[in-house]
């Protein structure tokens, strides 16, 4: 498939050219719109939040719609395609993680409210916790954040956030609520 981009707005060629992204670039590229999560990303204020916002109402969505095997292949398709886009677009913008590039925050929340029981107090918890993990970067996030380049770097350092808000939310479960503490 081939995609026709604006002259503007191609950014694979070698000139180097530094843009503002807007709605016309993310609109030019379907590995552009799916990076920035749909625009979520233009977001001039806390982009990573707003990305991991992003993901309730898709949660939402598809959870009344998928059953949890489609839903779980359905965010493992969604983390493969995001290698593919986040890379791509961190090329092109010659920013490999650009701040703006929120597909990783948009769908490791989300597999965080697979596994996060249905209530608000757990998913803002979830919500906390991941936001926490995905901005601190305690090790071994860091080291991946560093070590690993391209769009598989951008997915697994927030994949691998998702998988300490939820050993965090399991933890709690498992516990403090079992002990009889609240």
């Amino acid at each position: 498939m081939t995609t026709s981009v604006p002259e503007i707005y191609d950014l694979s060629s070698t000139k180097t050219t530094h843009i503002k992204p807007d709605l016309g670039l993310i609109y030019s590229h379907p590995a552009y719109f799916i990076a920035f999560s749909g625009g979520f990303g233009l977001s001039p204020i806390a982009p990573g939040t707003v990305g991991t916002l992003a993901a309730f109402p898709l949660f939402w969505l598809l959870n009344q719609y998928l059953s949890p095997i489609y839903f779980l292949l359905l965010i493992d398709l969604m983390f493969i395609v995001g290698i593919w886009a986040c890379g791509l677009s961190g090329k092109a913008l010659e920013a490999p993680d650009y701040g703006g590039l929120v597909w990783d925050e948009t769908v490791a929340f989300l597999l965080v409210l697979y596994f996060t029981p249905i209530d608000w107090a757990w998913q803002l918890a979830a919500f906390v916790l991941f936001r926490f993990f995905d901005i601190v970067k305690p090790q071994p996030i860091r080291y991946y954040d560093k070590h690993l380049s391209g769009g598989f770097g951008v997915m697994f350092d927030d994949m691998v956030a998702a998988f300490f808000t939820l050993l965090c939310l399991a933890g709690w479960k498992a516990w403090v609520l079992s002990e009889g503490y609240f």
